[in-house]
């Protein structure tokens, strides 16, 4: 039985990528292309506690900073990232560094195209696992780890009333070895995103409609969300809910006050595991200006929270 879950933990993460429930606030973990596109500096952390109640249930820490980066011409952008995944004896960790570049191709909208290098590294622990029979083969005695460099691609337009984005992580599809005696295929997983912001007449209020696809070409998962959000000044207030089919079904508050925000979200499955087990999780982020050259020349409508 043990040696059967050891399997399927290393099938189930090496399939697929975490699913942020708050994904408009994280664009640049799915897409490198987005790193920088706001002209700030973008700071942001995540915590998510996923299937809440049971054992060694999953956990992921991810923490992400982006900015532009002003030289010659055009605009270019990079970012830095950090992010780990626990899952019982299971951990993946993974250290990005992102670049964009920016063309502009309307009178508002850009297009940015960017690239992601990636450390990324599979550690198996049977330590916390209370194991029947410590010779079986399947089942790591000891810790075993492996490392791989990998590479992340992604196209991205943007414009203050909408965006949408394309981008392909692990695009080298490496093959992790853990001591030269287990294997872990990461096949390349492909993302397609998009959103808009519309503002209600003579209104403080805007919706924010948004929409995430991703695939490995062997499963698919749709998500939807709308937010409705409040502007005034310098604070932001909102709430939302988002849907994935036969997935789950979520719902999101948080607020900005002077380029702080925090936000929290609760994923409730509709399937499998049932409605009490759900998914939470907290984002910090903090969004300030860059005024590297002229004043006022970074000052203009943020995306990121399209």
């Amino acid at each position: 039985m043990l040696a059967l879950l050891a399997v399927v933990m290393l099938e189930a993460r090496a399939q697929w990528d975490m699913q942020f429930s708050d994904y408009t606030s994280l664009k640049s973990f799915y897409n490198p292309a987005v790193s920088g596109t706001d002209g700030k500096l973008n700071v942001a952390a995540t915590y998510s506690m996923q299937m809440m109640g049971y054992d060694d249930a999953p956990s992921t820490l991810y923490v992400g900073a982006d900015m532009p980066v002003y030289f010659l011409n055009p605009h270019h952008g990079a970012g830095l990232s950090f992010f780990n995944d626990n899952l019982g004896a299971l951990s993946t960790t993974r250290i990005s560094l992102q670049y964009a570049y920016n063309i502009k191709v309307s009178k508002k909208g850009k297009l940015a195209l960017g690239v992601q290098g990636v450390l990324m590294s599979e550690k198996v622990s049977m330590k916390s696992m209370k194991m029947e029979d410590n010779s079986d083969p399947a089942v790591p005695s000891s810790e075993v780890k492996g490392t791989k460099v990998d590479m992340g691609v992604g196209l991205y337009y943007y414009h203050p009333k909408m965006w949408f984005g394309a981008s392909t992580q692990h695009l080298l599809a490496p093959t992790l070895l853990l001591e030269q005696r287990y294997e872990v295929e990461v096949p390349r997983v492909y993302y397609l995103m998009g959103g808009c912001n519309i503002k209600l007449k003579n209104s403080l209020l805007s919706l924010q409609p948004s929409f995430l696809v991703q695939s490995d070409m062997n499963r698919w998962r749709e998500d939807v969300q709308c937010k409705v959000a409040y502007e005034a000044d310098e604070k932001r207030f909102y709430g939302g809910v988002g849907y994935s089919p036969n997935t789950s079904v979520t719902f999101l508050v948080g607020g900005m006050f002077h380029g702080v925000n925090l936000g929290y979200s609760y994923q409730m499955y509709t399937s499998g595991i049932g409605l009490v087990h759900g998914s939470h999780e907290v984002v910090l982020s903090y969004l300030t200006d860059l005024d590297l050259f002229k004043k006022g020349r970074n000052k203009h409508q943020s995306v990121r929270w399209l």
